[in-house]
């Protein structure tokens, strides 16, 4: 239920988005130097002085990538977004979440992941929730959960799978039922038809990231035949309807240069892409192949050219892993944020298989306090060096102490691997990429020693 502090602050903001509107390129600024008179905490007026030399700046991506977000995006979408983003979720939430983890003992996280539903109409390859059971959450349960996360100040809710869009009657059901919250889809993008994208306008609050390789036969190769053109024509219709949309990229041995070139990067804009994640390839379940992963250096070019590319191109971009100097290391693990998937199970991230709790036998509350989470809190940071941030793949023998220490269990249906037999799979590589990773967060000056905390 809206207070009257939220309707006020809504009626507001899009007081103010509606006036930019008319004209982005003359009203940001002014806006910018409204913001800093009536901002009474230094450090915000600082934050607005630093968005005001890149909005502002015509040579600066981020001037065309806001101006281009107030011409092509649909209204209600643009303005639903940045109300439930700015106000429900940072200047109401987070307030939220710090009062309720100082009262807990344990952090509240900004971000809940859950997955509508294990079951998928493609079969990629390397796929992290293969080795679900093709099981679907209830509408009843995910309601709960999105209640229980408003009550902790959580107004940021990513879905995924399985396919959600499986679901997609139930998700926009959601999507209604709770107003305030920003659902984050994310989704292979072959179901996107124009009903959907008509669907996505009404409600105001869903945004897309919609699953690549890369161009062609990148993509084809690992999700089979027809699907780069299925998302090429999904992208298209969603442009057509001014619909907030991304691309969820993941990089490996065989595609990391190609997703890293400016050619792919300059694609995506054209088709009206506004957002990356870039995740690496994470060798997740029994049969996995180590050797999929992208190589250290690899991962070294995707930092590279992620650094390069937030400096020249229109277009956000965030890579996981190599952004936990941003995000202060690894965030799973409730720390902001944890992965509920199709059965209920309560992870720590949506690659890390292990939980000691299931959302429907304990409320959100509850499993929050999980004795997983608590051993993950107690070590984040997993390494001082924040390149180094995931207890999977970079620091191996924490996740081995974690499931020992809380006595967690697999939710893997098929995996007869423990978690010490998959560290022992990654400690190559860990070192490896560990001795890179040093060297460049030592030149970059954001690492100082490698013991790891």
């Amino acid at each position: 239920m809206k207070t009257a502090i939220s309707h006020l602050g809504e009626a507001a903001i899009r007081q103010v988005l509606g006036y930019v509107s008319k004209s982005p390129e003359k009203n940001i600024s002014k806006i910018l130097a409204w913001s800093k008179k009536v901002a009474r905490d230094p450090y915000h007026k600082e934050l607005i002085d630093r968005a005001g030399k890149l909005l502002t700046d015509v040579e600066s991506p981020w001037y065309g990538f806001t101006v281009s977000a107030f011409r092509d995006l649909h209204p209600h979408i643009r303005d639903t977004i940045l109300v439930n983003y700015f106000l429900h979720s940072m200047f109401l939430g987070v307030p939220k979440q710090t009062a309720a983890a100082e009262k807990l003992g344990v952090s509240v996280p900004f971000a809940v992941l859950m997955d509508p539903t294990s079951r998928c109409n493609l079969n990629c390859t390397g796929c992290w929730a293969g080795e679900y059971t093709g099981e679907d959450l209830p509408l009843e349960t995910m309601d709960r959960i999105l209640a229980e996360a408003e009550e902790l100040g959580i107004y940021f809710i990513v879905l995924s799978g399985g396919e959600p869009t499986l679901r997609k009657r139930d998700i926009f059901t959601l999507a209604k039922r709770h107003p305030e919250q920003v659902f984050h889809i994310f989704t292979n993008g072959t179901l996107i038809n124009d009903e959907f994208a008509r669907d996505m306008v009404e409600a105001g609050n869903v945004t897309l990231a919609i699953s690549l390789e890369g161009m062609g036969d990148y993509t084809d190769a690992r999700r089979g035949p027809g699907v780069f053109n299925s998302v090429m024509q999904a992208m298209d219709i969603l442009k057509k309807h001014r619909c907030l949309f991304g691309a969820s990229v993941t990089y490996s041995r065989d595609n990391t240069e190609h997703v890293g070139s400016e050619e792919f990067i300059d694609l995506l804009i054209e088709k009206g892409t506004r957002f990356v994640w870039y995740f690496t390839y994470i060798p997740v379940g029994v049969n996995a192949d180590v050797n999929l992963m992208a190589t250290p250096k690899q991962r070294a070019f995707m930092h590279k050219q992620t650094s390069k590319f937030r400096l020249e191109k229109p277009i956000f971009l965030m890579d996981f892993w190599n952004d936990g100097i941003i995000s202060g290391g690894c965030i799973a693990g409730g720390r902001r944020y944890l992965h509920i998937n199709a059965s209920g199970e309560v992870e720590p991230c949506a690659f890390v298989h292990y939980a000691t709790d299931n959302i429907k036998d304990v409320s959100l509350l509850g499993a929050l306090q999980s004795p997983l989470f608590k051993a993950y809190q107690k070590r984040q940071p997993f390494n001082q060096n924040h390149l180094r941030p995931c207890p999977l793949i970079d620091n191996p023998d924490a996740m081995v102490e974690m499931v020992k220490e809380s006595n967690a269990h697999s939710t893997e249906s098929k995996s007869g691997e423990t978690a010490g037999e998959f560290a022992e799979k990654l400690t190559d590589y860990a070192a490896a990429w560990g001795v890179l990773a040093d060297a460049a967060a030592q030149a970059e000056g954001t690492f100082k020693t490698n013991t790891a905390g």
